[in-house]
């Protein structure tokens, strides 16, 4: 054989042989899925692609529970941890394998606050008294999250009877919940076991209620998205009740578009609230229509003043303030400042004086039709029980010495009176400005640390949005304190204005990308 013949069969060995080593080889495996700042829209791409299980989701969240919650940093956000979670993750990958997703929240894990009834779950409310209540069934927004594909993977911790908007303490978990972001500071509450949970990637998602800040104070302080919607969007159904005339119950996220994705499977009528009966009139509109980028152009903001100005704000608070009002601005928002709620200074406090309906009788009424399930009938079993944290025995007590005033009572015409006020006043600021907004900081210092009940709180949530029933919605506006602490702020708007704020507040996030993970609870390796 000639030489030349010769070389070209060594060739042709040679590459045959690469061929069949090339075949023989696997592909590379994709890379592991990082649940850190995972979103609904990545984690169902994954999925499509083969990356990612929905047991392995669940796996990894599991996993990073036991890591951080009690050990670690010991955030302590979780309550309770779904034994089911795995069973129910292997069944969605059974259903996903024979027909693909279940629903928009597929294999979504929830962090649900534990004054939502779940179905199987204790849920207490934060007080040691309901320890061991198992609901027959689930709060509204559960079963409509759950009907969607999601999986309650644990129940988080709460400021007792969600009192405060300041700290999360209760009677049912030792020791305070700690803000991820800075183990010595609050989260803020009453939501703020949830916001911890979310913000240290414990789950996907989370719900949370807000009478007063609940939901966009801790979403404040934990660099989250959150939003309180108009009175009658959502429904509070299966939600242990503070004020009825003002609770809303809610997402909250890492994302605004995670928000949106949530807020889209629970709002509407709900028979089992008879609030919701307003939305009858008000159709769901696609909530994925404001995730639009330039939804900030031509639109005109108020600056609402009244809402953060005191002697006790915090400069570096107003400082990024006026930071997040120029990127605002950059993005194509008309400014207008200030933008005064004209007579607000002399409105009635309307908190002075007999209270309408309130905790005790909303209490009361739930606990009545609970009768035989839950332990105790009501506020006055309750405190006889002893079984709450010593920090709210006053509360429990004036709440139970206070007169039982029914919806046709004085007390309830005055609140009717003072709302009805309320909301005139600021649909007629929006009106004389041509306002499609008002922002403010969402609180005016930043967290406080744990134990610190001397330094101001600075929340600004508690007026604005529960008296007028008019919709909120906090984003993550940057960092006090070196970088260190989060800080947010609000869009607020005009009832059913809902899908607007939404936008306003997608579109800043999106210029902006604030929000960053909590350097305590890294990624597990």
């Amino acid at each position: 054989m000639k030489a030349s013949s010769r070389l070209k069969a060594i060739l042709a060995c040679a590459l045959t042989g690469a061929a069949a080593a090339r075949a023989e080889t696997p592909p590379p495996k994709p890379p592991p899925f990082e649940v850190e700042e995972a979103t609904i829209a990545g984690v169902h791409a994954a999925m499509q692609s083969g990356q990612l299980t929905c047991r392995a989701l669940v796996d990894a969240y599991l996993h990073r529970i036991a890591a951080y919650d009690k050990n670690g940093p010991g955030v302590n956000a979780i309550v309770t941890v779904n034994p089911e979670a795995a069973k129910l993750a292997d069944e969605l990958d059974r259903r996903f394998a024979q027909s693909g997703f279940t629903g928009p929240l597929h294999c979504v894990p929830m962090i649900v606050k534990d004054n939502f009834e779940t179905a199987g779950l204790q849920t207490s409310n934060g007080a040691l008294v309901f320890e061991g209540y198992l609901p027959r069934e689930d709060a509204t927004q559960v079963a409509r999250a759950k009907a969607a594909g999601a999986i309650v993977l644990a129940k988080s911790n709460m400021a007792e009877w969600a009192f405060s908007p300041v700290e999360t303490v209760s009677s049912i978990l030792p020791g305070y919940t700690k803000n991820p972001y800075a183990l010595d500071r609050v989260t803020a509450g009453s939501s703020g076991g949830t916001a911890a949970a979310v913000a240290a990637s414990f789950g996907l998602v989370g719900f949370g209620s807000d009478t007063g800040d609940s939901i966009r104070g801790p979403s404040s302080h934990q660099a989250l998205a959150g939003i309180r919607s108009t009175m009658g969007l959502t429904s509070r159904a299966g939600v242990f009740p503070l004020n009825l005339r003002a609770d809303i119950a809610g997402p909250i996220t890492r994302t605004v578009e995670d928000m949106a994705v949530m807020f889209q499977v629970i709002a509407g009528e709900d028979p089992r609230d008879p609030v919701t009966a307003a939305a009858r009139s008000h159709p769901t509109p696609d909530y994925r229509k404001s995730l639009d980028r330039n939804g900030l152009k031509g639109v005109r903001i108020g600056v609402l003043r009244q809402a953060y100005e005191r002697p006790s704000t915090d400069p570096e608070i107003v400082a990024l303030f006026h930071a997040a009002l120029e990127d605002l601005k950059r993005q194509g928002a008309i400014i207008v400042d200030p933008a005064t709620v004209e007579g607000f200074a002399s409105f009635p406090n309307p908190w002075a004086g007999p209270q309408c309906m309130g905790f005790k009788y909303d209490l009361n009424q739930f606990l009545a039709a609970r009768a035989g399930q839950i332990q105790a009938a009501d506020l006055a079993a309750v405190i006889k029980s002893e079984k709450f944290h010593p920090s709210v025995a006053k509360h429990l007590e004036d709440a139970e010495k206070a007169p039982v005033n029914g919806p046709d009572s004085d007390a309830c015409k005055a609140d009717d009176a003072y709302r009805a006020k309320m909301r005139e006043a600021v649909s007629k600021t929006m009106d004389t400005s041509k306002l499609d907004a008002f922002v403010y900081p969402t609180w005016s210092n930043p967290p406080r640390l744990i134990g610190d009940l001397n330094t101001p709180g600075g929340d600004n949530s508690q007026i604005f949005s529960p008296m007028t029933g008019f919709p909120a919605v906090n984003v993550p506006m940057g960092y006090s304190r070196g970088g260190l602490l989060p800080i947010g702020m609000t869009f607020f708007g005009r009832a059913w204005a809902d899908a607007d704020l939404i936008k306003y507040a997608y579109a800043y996030e999106q210029a902006t990308h604030h929000r960053r993970p909590p350097a305590s609870t890294p990624p597990l390796r």
